[in-house]
């Protein structure tokens, strides 16, 4: 998982990628802790999945222009839009169901064929 400052996510934002998943977190959160591993299991089984992750203690700006409410979150964005927000993490098999629609019919294991077509 790629850290990112606030400014290198908003240029990303601005450019529209056609899919861009932000896990938004803070170093002491404990369940942002466990998020995150469930999220590296993930990213594991479908190496092309690379969430960014952001951390909201130095990202107050965009904290607040996206409402982020609390943490953990991950923010799925299509082309430079907000299109959702996970704020539970209540095992890999339900972030498994939440990202389906985001990554084909085959689920997860179809996002690298996606991202290899750009």
């Amino acid at each position: 998982m790629e850290s990112i400052t606030e400014q290198e996510l908003n240029e990303r934002l601005k450019s529209k990628e056609e899919l861009q998943f932000v896990f938004v977190t803070t170093p002491l959160c404990g369940t942002c802790k466990l998020a995150r591993r469930m999220l590296m299991i993930l990213e594991e089984s479908a190496p092309a999945f690379n969430p960014l992750e952001l951390n909201v203690n130095t990202a107050a700006g965009f904290a607040n222009r996206w409402k982020i409410k609390s943490v953990p979150v991950l923010l799925v964005f299509k082309k430079g839009l907000g299109v959702e927000r996970i704020y539970a993490f209540h095992s890999i098999a339900h972030l498994y169901e939440m990202l389906k629609p985001y990554v084909g019919k085959e689920g997860i294991h179809n996002l690298g064929e996606d991202k290899k077509g750009r």
